[in-house]
């Protein structure tokens, strides 16, 4: 990987960045095919929404560049250098996910591109960094909202972790989860690992329903996280499934019946059941609606909207379309109003503080119930 970051740059450096005079060009780093399309095809199409809304600043039109990188790193980075070196993208968003945004950034930033991470919550996306910035909150804070919400809302002690060892997003949540669940007085009693791609997990939740847990906490994307519960299920497991915001699905009572009663999620703090929205959040609602009827919008496709406008923010900020100066104006950008909260960035973090929400699955609907403060 690091050899063919290395080649990309070089290339990119060789061949310049240029920009078009008649139109602002945003490139996108995709995730509409491979393991993780579903969030990411809904963070599309809600950058797409936006693109709709806000067409232009600063008197040019704004084109959205789209690229898929298949749910895959190495193809993160493809997709970047391409829309970097081929399409003289100003600005890019995505990739959905931690370590696929984490592949684009390296790409990104030798290049001086600015990049606005969507759904890519693990704190090393932007750790030392100066062109990379995320519209979402990031883990140590979603795993302390998981834990606290389990241990004093919900008066779990007991805690039991299975985490796919091969996921950034994964590990990464997983052990703040268990971090700060141990601090606030729980016992973890099990802490079991799988490899992405597996589809038998009947020998780590026997395992786990052996211990007695109140709760598992899957920090698992949708894939692989309705198969546990489907097979935990079958096998009589009495606890709570937990997760976070990679779970955060609109088909997952469709696809997890029965099984997925009573599931808890962390997500980013937009659901359309959430019985308070701030005027953003309402106006996305009603225009999703008009957009996409018969489909259900979500966290990740209010992730993909807010990417769009801070872009679109720091640009008429900055009054030209130039990646230095993008970045400048998102590294000053202070309180822009966007659906999942205000958002701010600094010099000293890429990474906004934002509210975290609770889903739960009850009587076979999807239920925002709960808002997290930083």
């Amino acid at each position: 990987m690091k050899k063919f970051l290395l080649a990309v740059c070089v290339v990119l450096l060789a061949a310049g960045v240029s920009f078009g005079a008649d139109v602002i060009r945003i490139g996108v780093v995709a995730t509409v095919t491979g393991q993780n399309a579903f969030g990411g095809q809904l963070e599309l199409e809600g950058m797409q929404l936006a693109n709709k809304i806000y067409p232009e600043a600063l008197g040019k039109k704004i084109e959205l560049v789209v690229v898929d990188n298949k749910s895959d790193k190495v193809e993160s980075a493809t997709a970047a250098s391409r829309l970097i070196e081929n399409d003289k993208v100003a600005a890019l968003i995505g990739p959905y996910g931690s370590g696929p945004t984490m592949a684009a950034g390296e790409v990104a930033e030798v290049a001086g591109i600015p990049l606005m991470g969507t759904a890519c919550t693990n704190p090393l996306v932007t750790e030392g960094k100066k062109y990379i910035f995320r519209a979402c909150f990031i883990d140590p804070f979603q795993g302390e909202a998981a834990a606290n919400y389990a241990y004093k809302n919900l008066g779990y002690k007991k805690a039991a972790v299975l985490t796919d060892v091969a996921s950034d997003y994964a590990v990464g949540l997983a052990s703040f989860f268990k971090a700060n669940f141990a601090k606030l007085g729980g016992a973890i009693v099990a802490d079991l690992k799988y490899q992405s791609g597996d589809t038998d997990f009947t020998s780590q939740l026997t395992e786990i329903i052996g211990k007695e847990p109140d709760v598992l906490f899957i920090p698992a994307y949708f894939a692989e996280g309705a198969i546990i519960m489907k097979q935990g299920f079958e096998l009589g497991a009495k606890f709570r499934f937990m997760g976070g915001d990679a779970m955060d699905n609109p088909e997952i009572v469709t696809l997890g019946g029965e099984a997925v009663e009573g599931f808890l999620h962390t997500t980013f703090a937009y659901d359309p059941t959430m019985p308070e929205m701030n005027a953003e959040a309402k106006a996305f609602t009603e225009a999703w609606k008009q957009e996409y009827p018969g489909k259900e919008s979500n966290a990740n496709a209010a992730m993909g909207y807010d990417s769009y406008v801070l872009l679109y923010q720091a640009i008429l900020s900055a009054g030209k379309a130039e990646p230095q100066a993008i970045r400048d104006a998102l590294e000053n950008m202070k309180n822009v109003a966007t659906v999942t909260g205000l958002t701010s960035f600094s010099a000293e973090s890429h990474d906004p503080v934002k509210d975290a929400g609770i889903v739960e699955i009850k009587d076979g609907k999807k239920s925002y119930i709960y808002t997290i403060n930083p």
